[in-house]
């Protein structure tokens, strides 16, 4: 059978499918097997930590979104409170407020 052209009448003998099949035959199939594995285990790492790095991305565009929202109450309260006492800064009830909790103080939404 000749390389260079491709004659449609051709068929192919079954020695030269065989001596194919036999380079085939002769791969070590241990080091098929552990290349596979290596690769397969390569591409789950790198997929993994793109992942990790898009839900980190997204996470702290999620938290700064809150404190983007969170913050400018969090200064007028403050500031309504600090100016209620009268100009004395309002440390104790500054820290009554955090001691117990208060859903202003608490950002676990």
């Amino acid at each position: 059978m000749s390389q260079d052209s491709h004659d449609p009448r051709d068929i192919p003998i079954l020695t030269e499918e065989a001596e194919k099949s036999a380079s085939l035959a002769s791969l070590d199939v241990k080091a098929v097997h552990a290349a596979l594995v290596t690769e397969t285990l390569n591409l789950a790492d790198s997929l993994l930590h793109r992942a990790a790095k898009d839900i980190d991305a997204a996470l702290f565009e999620r938290v700064f979104d809150q404190l983007r929202a969170q913050l400018p109450e969090l200064v007028d309260r403050v500031l309504r409170e600090h100016a209620a006492v009268g100009g004395t800064p309002a440390v104790a009830s500054g820290t009554q407020a955090a001691a117990s909790g208060t859903p202003e103080t608490n950002t676990d939404n």
